[in-house]
């Protein structure tokens, strides 16, 4: 039997943004891994904006045991995760990360693809923020 692998939920206000992003984040890992990761973006009719309850169900989606790593892109989507969390409505090991959002996706997933915990999960999207282009 294999250890679960860290879920990954990427929350932002575009629907289109988080898929593109779950698509680019699964496509790095080589393949070689099944993460489980669920785009959440957008309103529920499919404008602009966050849901909380697509949020939740995403992160339902992903839960396999091991954690689930939610990224965010900006303020309302952040405070919703914030809601969720307090209001314990999210998987219990759910975990807002601190990280900006294209490249902690990627480090997320290809990290959960390692078979990695929820906190080195969270330590390689956070470290994101220091990888310098110039």
């Amino acid at each position: 039997m294999t250890t679960p692998l860290v879920g990954v939920v990427l929350v932002s206000h575009s629907a289109q943004v988080a898929a593109a992003v779950a698509d680019l984040a699964t496509g790095l890992t080589g393949g070689g891994s099944d993460v489980p990761v669920a785009p959440a973006g957008g309103a529920p009719d499919g404008g602009l904006g966050t849901s909380s309850d697509l949020i939740a169900a995403a992160a339902r989606s992903v839960d396999r045991g091991a954690g689930v790593a939610v990224l965010a892109d900006l303020g309302s989507a952040v405070l919703t995760v914030k809601a969720l969390l307090a209001d314990d409505e999210l998987p219990a090991g759910a975990r807002l990360v601190d990280a900006p959002f294209l490249e902690g996706a990627v480090a997320a997933v290809v990290t959960a693809s390692t078979g990695a915990d929820l906190e080195a999960v969270a330590a390689a999207a956070a470290d994101a923020y220091t990888y310098r282009k110039a």
